[in-house]
């Protein structure tokens, strides 16, 4: 495709990229600018679709879902499920030159491990790692642990060259290098991230452009006229209210489709008014979710209750929103002691959607007394937030995974990387272990359950609904394929 570089891709050139002005380009506008390009230290959606073009992780899903090979071409899973040995493809090389092996892989999942890692609580289960030969490695668990293939999928499961770790230490953040189809060139914060063709990929025929450039667009609204013009191919958010307007275009088209995530806010429960579990459970019976489905979402929502989307086994009556109980909410908050009401700050996304949400809890809260005050923020700004524990109330979303224990654990385990809530009981805690370790989806359900149970009443994060996967995709790409955890894939894409 021979024509003019967009001036946001000649900004990045000014930030250290090199490119070819004959590129064919895929522009894929994402809502948030990503944070940390180092998977171990990942927590944004945004995040993970940037890793898709630049890292390959040791098992993938299909269209389907199921877990199909990827670095790791074949495996084998002892009887007790506690050994799992891992066959890798030859002659891969990272985009560094340096081989991607079984001690890369060692290196790799030994540094999830890490205490500073994110990855930690999906790994730690790993008793030890041993390289049998350069392409088979053999990993034992400390316990049989049912998501274990699945967390390889996802972040835990990319591969990072341990020479360019080594190499950039704390900066590699700002220097991944995997043996994905897209090499990282540069970028410019707030506006563009830009990769380019990995001449070495070992998928042979793949990646189908020269390069990506990601554009930083908070507004949905941009990325949809940018779609409309052609500045961007794909928009991994796309305008709801435009949902009724598709059968009169022929430029762009949309994947709606559930998904196996969940949407909420977080109630810091060290830290007045929300260390009282009554304050939080009246909050949390006061929100209509259907209404905010309807009027939010024009419907591409399903109103829930739990972090398990219809998607998972683990879907139970816990998901079935509260009817709305206005004098029940009232007696609670006579319990805490807050009779005459209380205020509070919700820290929201930037999003005009998300605003939108914070306005209708805010007159849903009103009748109790409860004043909200709410505050947009950056989404990375709002993750260092709840890690430190520096907040009131936290709407911070999440993508979902295949396994249902991708999306409790982590949020609600005691120390949980990901437990900004602060929130903990050993009960729950018991539950989630045993979920854990059991094989049969059945038992596993039966813990969940329970433990939702409990969770429904603790109410450490108010679930709101399971939001779908919608994507603006121009009628000019070719090879676009959807994969339910809802990321977009490149090394097949054309235009």
């Amino acid at each position: 495709m021979k024509n003019r570089l967009p001036s946001l891709v000649a900004s990045a050139l000014l930030a250290g990229a090199s490119w070819s002005a004959t590129a064919a380009t895929l522009n894929i506008s994402i809502d948030n600018d990503p944070g940390k390009l180092d998977p171990s230290q990942s927590s944004m959606l945004t995040e993970r679709i940037v890793y898709q073009s630049i890292f390959d992780k040791l098992l993938d899903l299909d269209e389907t879902g199921k877990i199909i090979p990827m670095l790791a071409e074949r495996w084998t899973v002892s009887d007790d499920q506690k050994t799992y040995t891992l066959f890798l493809r030859k002659g891969v090389k990272f985009q560094d030159g340096t081989p991607f092996n079984a001690e890369a892989v060692e290196f790799n999942l030994l540094r999830g491990q890490e205490k500073t890692s994110l990855r930690r609580n999906e790994l730690k289960y790993i008793k030890s790692v041993s390289v049998v030969d350069s392409s088979t490695i053999k990993i034992e668990l400390s316990a049989a642990f049912s998501p274990f293939l699945s967390v390889l999928t996802d972040r835990a499961g990319m591969m990072s060259s341990p020479e360019a770790v080594k190499k950039f230490g704390d900066d590699y953040v700002n220097n991944p290098v995997g043996t994905g189809p897209f090499i990282y060139k540069g970028r410019l914060k707030g506006a563009t991230l830009t990769l380019e063709k990995n001449p070495n990929y070992w998928q042979e025929g793949l990646p189908k452009v020269d390069g990506v450039v990601y554009k930083v667009m908070n507004d949905v609204n941009v990325a949809f006229n940018n779609l409309r013009s052609g500045q961007v191919d794909i928009t991994n958010r796309f305008p709801y209210k435009e949902l009724s307007n598709l059968q009169a275009n022929g430029k762009y088209a949309v994947i709606n489709k559930p998904s196996l995530g969940f949407r909420g806010f977080y109630m810091n429960t060290g830290r007045p008014p929300f260390d009282k579990k009554e304050v939080r459970e009246a909050v949390d019976i006061l929100i209509d979710r259907n209404a905010i489905a309807k009027v939010v979402y024009n419907g591409a929502v399903s109103a829930g209750h739990s972090p398990f989307s219809k998607a998972h086994f683990s879907n139970g009556v816990a998901d079935a929103p509260p009817k709305v109980d206005l004098a029940r909410a009232k007696e609670l908050l006579k319990a805490a002691g807050k009779e005459g009401g209380f205020a509070f700050k919700l820290t929201l996304p930037t999003t005009p959607e998300e605003l939108q949400v914070g306005q209708m809890i805010q007159g849903m809260l009103r009748p109790a007394g409860i004043s909200v005050t709410l505050e947009k923020a950056e989404l990375a700004t709002q993750i260092e937030a709840g890690k430190a524990g520096n907040f009131e109330a936290l709407f911070v979303g999440w993508s979902g995974r295949p396994d249902p224990d991708q999306n409790v654990y982590d949020f609600v385990v005691t120390n949980g990387p990901q437990n900004y809530s602060h929130y903990g009981t050993k009960e729950v805690d018991d539950l989630l272990q045993k979920a854990r370790v059991e094989n049969g989806d059945a038992k596993r359900k039966d813990y969940y359950d329970q433990a939702m149970a409990i969770l429904v009443k603790d109410v450490p994060y108010v679930y709101l609904n399971h939001d779908n996967v919608l994507f603006g995709i121009s009628k000019a790409v070719k090879g676009f394929k959807y994969v339910p955890d809802g990321v977009i894939r490149t090394a097949t894409i054309s235009k």
